[in-house]
């Protein structure tokens, strides 16, 4: 991605032609239907998608070991850069505010 296009997307000015919300999927139903859309909206042409993951459940920490919070946010960025979505992923970046903040990563698709 160029530098202005990187930059007007990081200001939240470019707006995505598409978007999913896996906001309280479990990790079986998110998966397949992450993939089934980034291959859809490739298919179609579309260049930023936003892919709505939500921030996860902030739990007691009681022990020793930290606790990751929120799987899918977690889990997404590894999805897509993995096959088959990695050949049709330009570049993921976390969204801006007024898009889901850090809740929601914007997902640029190659051409």
């Amino acid at each position: 991605m160029d530098k202005k296009t990187f930059g007007r997307l990081k200001r939240g000015k470019l707006m995505p032609e598409g978007r999913i919300d896996l906001h309280g999927m479990t990790i079986d139903q998110a998966h397949p239907a992450l993939t089934g859309f980034i291959l859809r909206a490739s298919a179609e042409g579309k260049r930023l998608v936003l892919v709505i993951t939500g921030k996860g459940k902030s739990k007691p920490d009681d022990g020793p070991i930290p606790v990751r919070r929120g799987v899918l946010k977690h889990q997404v960025p590894q999805w897509l850069s993995m096959p088959p979505m990695a050949s049709h992923v330009l570049q993921v970046a976390e969204a801006h505010l007024k898009h889901g903040g850090t809740g929601a990563y914007y997902v640029y698709l190659r051409r």
